[in-house]
């Protein structure tokens, strides 16, 4: 594992956050886990890559559970990796989403009973055991594709909140110690914001914009982006009944007291569309990248929320109302800066789909929900690994797409004109198995003396994506 290609040259970044044995088992596990078939536990890893494996199992096991490394240096090592995909005069479009992964179990950490959203719908709600993913993805365009990947580059375990939303941090704080510290829990937008918060910190000199389904259209989030408007947006969906006021104006109102937090109260959204006579017909960039003609209406106002739901603040606002004429499906939408064209907030919203893209392909190609964990430090570390592995080989693809062909691959009933991550994987395992594996299995040297012909059927079938 000493020479690697140099398209591969980002595991040897990452590996440089641990000390040097773990780094090469690191390597191991990362160069194992992209040509592995099936499930992506340690054991099958293992039988996967035998061959290049050094010393006894149980040290890969624990790896995960007992190892002394952190996930931070990781995450900053690869969101430095993906923004360099992002030209510096544009912004950063950020996703925020969580995702389900199903695992059973009495003793397995941070498990809680979640609903699914793969298979819930409108009028029915599915739930499922498992843990709870909040996953903060990079839209960028690779080569040779014409939509945006959403590449993972931080994520946070969920965890339920065991007896209401204050816990105590220990279980051995003394009775009557009122100088105990308190945990607060922390919900998916809370987390999604302490992430949000990192990369804004790790570079300072870029610009970026958040987007959030409903989990994550909080009032909370609206305020930290409100705070640091000068570096970062948030574009989500906005009640129908939202609380909306006029901004107060700079002059103190009549007589003593603090100055004015709020103008006079405006009409919720609902209500402005029903009053409305005239509506916008738009043609916009919809979902799969097709053309959408809708109906728009837009307005600026404060959205305001009391002391008693929590800090009270009133946060300058642009939302927009949707309605799409061919399914009938009315949206509200809402964006921090007010600024911004109502094409701009729907347009970009739309295309917040890529993260449900990059779940089921994570799912489909990688066994997301197959690891076996239970103890925090596994469950934690290797879910992230998982996901975060997405956006690596997609990374090593780019690489590879920029100075060869890229081979498409399809079936005699799905024809494919742009690359999947299915290509991208089978690009990688090609890669690998050629100038990693082969030159490290005993005879190797001989089986690259085959002719041609049969040396690429031989590699398509060893890279062959699931």
């Amino acid at each position: 594992m000493e020479r690697l290609p140099q398209e591969v040259a980002l595991l040897s970044r990452m590996s440089d956050a641990f000390t040097k044995p773990t780094g090469q088992r690191f390597l191991f596990l990362a160069v194992a886990a992209i040509i592995t078939m099936g499930r992506r536990t340690v054991s099958h890893i293992l039988w996967s890559a035998s061959c290049l494996s050094d010393g006894h199992p149980s040290s890969y096991h624990r790896f995960f559970s007992a190892a002394r490394w952190s996930l931070w240096p990781l995450a900053r090592v690869l969101a430095a990796a993906v923004l360099e995909w992002v030209p510096a005069d544009q912004a950063v479009v950020l996703d925020a989403d969580d995702t389900v992964a199903q695992h059973r179990g009495k003793k397995v950490f941070g498990k809680g009973c979640h609903r699914d959203a793969v298979r819930s719908s409108w009028s029915r709600t599915v739930f499922k055991w498992g843990h709870k993913w909040v996953v903060l993805t990079v839209n960028v365009r690779l080569p040779l594709c014409r939509r945006d990947w959403a590449l993972p580059v931080m994520v946070a375990l969920y965890v339920p909140p065991p007896e209401g939303d204050n816990t105590p941090e220990g279980d051995n704080t003394p009775e009557g110690d009122k100088t105990s510290s308190i945990k607060r829990h922390k919900t998916p937008a809370l987390l999604a914001r302490q992430m949000a918060a990192t990369l804004i910190h790790w570079f300072p000199d870029r610009r970026f914009v958040l987007q959030g389904d409903w989990g994550f259209s909080s009032h909370d989030l609206a305020l930290f982006c409100c705070r640091h408007a000068d570096r970062v947006k948030l574009i989500g969906r906005l009640r129908s009944d939202a609380n909306l006021h006029a901004m107060p104006g700079k002059k103190k109102r009549p007589g003593p007291g603090r100055l004015q937090r709020k103008g006079r109260k405006l009409h919720s959204p609902a209500q402005a569309v029903a009053r409305a006579k005239n509506r916008a017909q738009v043609t916009l960039c919809w979902y799969g990248n097709s053309k959408r003609e809708v109906e728009i209406l837009s307005g600026c106002a404060g959205w305001y929320r009391g002391r008693g739901q929590g800090r009270a603040a009133l946060i300058p606002i642009r939302w927009v109302y949707v309605h799409d004429k061919i399914s009938g499906r009315e949206d509200y939408f809402f964006s921090t800066d007010p600024s911004l064209t109502p094409s701009q907030i729907v347009e970009s919203f739309a295309s917040r789909w890529n993260i449900e893209v990059t779940f089921e392909e994570i799912r489909a190609h990688l066994n997301f929900e197959s690891t076996r964990m239970r103890c925090q430090n596994s469950v934690k570390r290797a879910g992230a690994m998982l996901l975060g592995l997405f956006s690596v080989v997609s990374l090593i693809y780019a690489q590879i797409a920029s100075k060869q062909k890229i081979t498409v691959y399809g079936t005699p009933c799905y024809h494919k004109t742009d690359p999947t991550f299915a290509d991208a994987l089978a690009a990688v395992r090609t890669l690998l198995w050629e100038k990693v594996i082969l030159q490290h299995l005993p005879g190797g040297q001989h089986v690259a003396k085959l002719p041609l012909p049969a040396w690429q059927m031989l590699l398509d079938h060893l890279a062959a994506a699931a």
